[in-house]
């Protein structure tokens, strides 16, 4: 499927690896709709990525990238909302036909079963479930039926498609550390979704994917010491580095260009297999 001229919604848009896609897709033509919290740089990044493309519009090689009128909006929103998430939808919907979802938003909050302070608080682990794999979901339901009802486009090989959805798994869905018992629940719940859901949407058109990320360079890794950061990086085998968010957003768009591509998690961690701590 062609980027151009498409609308693309990306939680987790402002900031790490939905920040890195939707720069990615706003630059190949598509509109964006950042989802993010209240609380982050959604309006500042928006206004960031209108402000390169009106610089860019006119470039030498632009061509008609005029006639795509391609923009940003950011939409603050909690994906565990199903109101927020539906009016993020209907925003996207505005712009254009909404034929990309990329589902980056979540957390990390580490904690034991059997912790220094005792039991894992159940309420803990309930929140990591409630916003990696229930607002996954919520977000998935909402942007298909939209998706669902747009006309189908065609493809550079051929063939009809209305759209691709691409979610945010981890490394963790297979390697789970101690002290991510909620975070590999969450993230394994959303690879295990992945094949079910894209079988039920493809009488629809659409393409449901999913990128299981090792260790990247995240605002959540950015917290650690350097030398913390370095050690991690060298644990990877090839490349011995973290990965890049650039790397997740082009392999986000290789998605969306490739419509072979479905129903199917995509680890994309340099070989890298965790250890148990």
């Amino acid at each position: 499927m062609d980027i151009k001229g498409t609308v693309a919604l990306i939680t987790g848009g402002a900031s790490g690896l939905g920040a890195a896609t939707a720069r990615r897709l706003f630059d190949a033509g598509a509109s964006v709709v950042l989802v993010d919290l209240p609380t982050s740089a959604g309006d500042a990044f928006a206004a960031e990525l209108n402000a390169w493309g009106e610089v860019h519009v006119d470039a030498p090689g632009a061509g008609d990238r005029k006639e795509a009128a391609h923009k940003a909006v950011f939409v603050p929103a909690d994906v565990t909302s199903e109101d927020e998430v539906q009016a993020a939808v209907d925003a996207a919907v505005a712009l254009g036909p909404l034929r990309i979802v990329v589902n980056c938003a979540g957390i990390a909050t580490p904690g034991k079963v059997l912790g220094r302070e005792g039991v894992l608080p159940l309420e803990s682990f309930n929140r990591v479930i409630q916003i990696n794999l229930v607002g996954t979901f919520n977000v998935i339901r909402l942007a298909a039926a939209a998706m669902a009802a747009t006309e189908p486009a065609g493809t550079e090989l051929g063939g009809p498609e209305r759209g691709v959805i691409i979610n945010t798994a981890s490394v963790a869905a297979f390697d789970g550390q101690i002290g991510q018992p909620a975070y590999a629940a969450s993230k394994g719940a959303v690879h295990a979704m992945t094949l079910p859901i894209a079988r039920e949407l493809a009488r629809s058109l659409i393409r449901v994917v999913t990128i299981a990320p090792g260790i990247f360079e995240t605002p959540m890794m950015a917290g650690l010491p350097q030398e913390a950061q370095d050690s991690l990086g060298q644990q990877v085998p090839h490349p011995s580095r973290l990965g890049k968010p650039a790397e997740y957003a082009n392999l986000a768009a290789h998605i969306v260009e490739n419509a072979m591509l479905n129903g199917e998690t995509i680890r994309l961690d340099g070989a890298i297999r965790m250890g148990p701590k």
